[in-house]
């Protein structure tokens, strides 16, 4: 490997050798230049096959950024088999606006394709996992490259048992503390003085899901986020809006459903009704595609683990 990038790869103190170690089941150490692996036979092989993969990455001029070598980790993890260059290199990053968005593990990069082939997906996960934002990278790189002329995000108004009657303002001010979590990953794109021109044009619209009924989206790319949230009529109103060169991601966490006792979600039965068509794309995310702090990924599967003893 070239001494250039060496120390990025290897990280303050050899500190992302010892994550790939811990991923690969070896011990990594240097002595010089040289790099040491030690483990069983068949570890030490997968261990030197990955890091020759990483070699080529740096020859090929690619420098690693911050949380790459533990996103490669995450990787390998996830597939011994997996050819890291697919992920670093061979289009994996995708330009939304001021950002270059790189999937960081298997399920995000399978996300990130079906919702290139697909007119409608359906990205169903724990929180942490990056539907949302993932689906409005992409939106972004598809408004600004013209393949869509406008962007549509919507969320149903469904929180923790609140009722919008009891907050104060006007309808748009009732449902903003909503659809925050939106406009804040629209404003990690692009400019806010962008944002705000491309509001007021509207080219790009935030929206409660009710807004949705009696239209035609043509042309566009519309998200629907916490769609567990949605009421089966919800769903099927949402599902045949869709026009003529328009894509859609819904994106929700079964696990996480706030609607009123009695109330069945349109997601979950989405899921049962129309995720065997061959138009339409499920991607199911799990504790190994969380990219927040990695308690995160320990707490999901927690809850996980005590909803199936709960069941049992």
């Amino acid at each position: 490997m070239p001494d250039e990038g060496l120390e990025t790869l290897y990280g303050p103190f050899d500190e992302h050798l010892k994550t790939l170690g811990t991923a690969l089941s070896v011990r990594l150490k240097t002595h010089g230049r040289e790099l040491i692996i030690e483990g069983k036979a068949d570890e030490v092989g997968r261990a030197e096959h990955v890091m020759a993969q990483l070699g080529k990455l740096l020859d090929s001029g690619y420098r690693f950024g911050r949380g790459d070598v533990k996103t490669a980790a995450q990787l390998v993890q996830q597939n011994p088999n997996i050819e890291l260059q697919d992920y670093f290199l061979r289009n994996s990053a995708r330009s939304a606006g001021r950002k270059q968005v790189v999937p960081k593990t298997v399920g995000q990069r399978a996300y990130l394709d079906a919702i290139e082939a697909h007119d409608i997906i359906l990205g169903v996960g724990p929180a942490g996992t990056g539907k949302t934002y993932l689906a409005m990278a992409q939106a972004v790189a598809y408004l600004l490259a013209k393949r869509v002329s406008r962007i549509i995000l919507a969320r149903p108004a469904v929180e923790a048992g609140e009722k919008l009657g009891f907050l104060p303002g006007d309808l748009q001010e009732k449902v903003n503390p909503y659809l925050r979590p939106l406009y804040d990953a629209l404003h990690d794109m692009l400019d806010a003085d962008r944002v705000e021109r491309l509001l007021e044009r509207g080219t790009i619209e935030v929206a409660p899901i009710a807004f949705m009924r009696g239209r035609t989206l043509n042309d566009a790319f519309v998200i629907l986020d916490e769609a567990q949230n949605t009421t089966s009529e919800q769903m099927k109103m949402f599902l045949t809006r869709l026009g003529f060169g328009s894509k859609a991601v819904i994106t929700g966490d079964i696990t996480q459903i706030d609607l009123p006792a009695g109330k069945g979600s349109g997601l979950v039965e989405a899921l049962r009704i129309v995720s065997g068509l061959e138009e339409i794309a499920v991607v199911r995310f799990d504790e190994r595609d969380v990219v927040r702090h990695p308690l995160i990924q320990k707490i999901v599967r927690a809850y996980e683990a005590h909803s199936t003893q709960a069941k049992a």
